[in-house]
């Protein structure tokens, strides 16, 4: 892996998207503490602003996370971010406003035009997993 594909390429990442205004500064509250090599984890507290009518955190805030993270995770490969193909997510369990989210997001494949990433969201407390998902993403630009 070349170190500018490892943590601190996946934090510079993860804070540029963060400041980047409009929809791509809802996760700025996700902070990198690992990965590289095709994975990314990190976490981030679930805040009032992240909740649905019913004080869970909402799908979209999930599905949001779930784009970027499994993104952050191609990226730490020799990938640029590519280009949504599909996004999916199922959801099991509610985390509700002040939990810490473990998100860890793993690339299982990137060929010669698409990458599969997968995601999964954990309760930090007890290890509940709150959703799973992942994307597929197109790759073959010419460089």
């Amino acid at each position: 892996m070349s170190a500018k594909r490892g943590v601190e390429f996946l934090k510079s990442v993860a804070e540029y998207y963060g400041k980047a205004g409009g929809h791509d500064s809802l996760t700025n509250v996700f902070k990198v503490t690992g990965g590289g090599d095709g994975r990314c984890i990190g976490e981030f507290r679930v805040a009032k602003s992240h909740l649905n009518a019913a004080g869970t955190l909402h799908g979209g805030f999930i599905a949001t996370i779930v784009d970027h993270v499994t993104s952050y995770a191609l990226m730490s490969t020799d990938s640029h971010p590519g280009t949504s193909v599909d996004l999916r997510v199922s959801y099991m369990s509610p985390a509700k406003e002040s939990d810490d989210v473990i998100v860890d997001a793993t690339t299982l494949k990137v060929g010669k035009s698409l990458a599969f990433i997968d995601c999964v969201l954990r309760k930090k407390s007890d290890g509940t997993i709150i959703a799973k998902g992942g994307q597929t993403k197109y790759v073959n630009f010419k460089k």
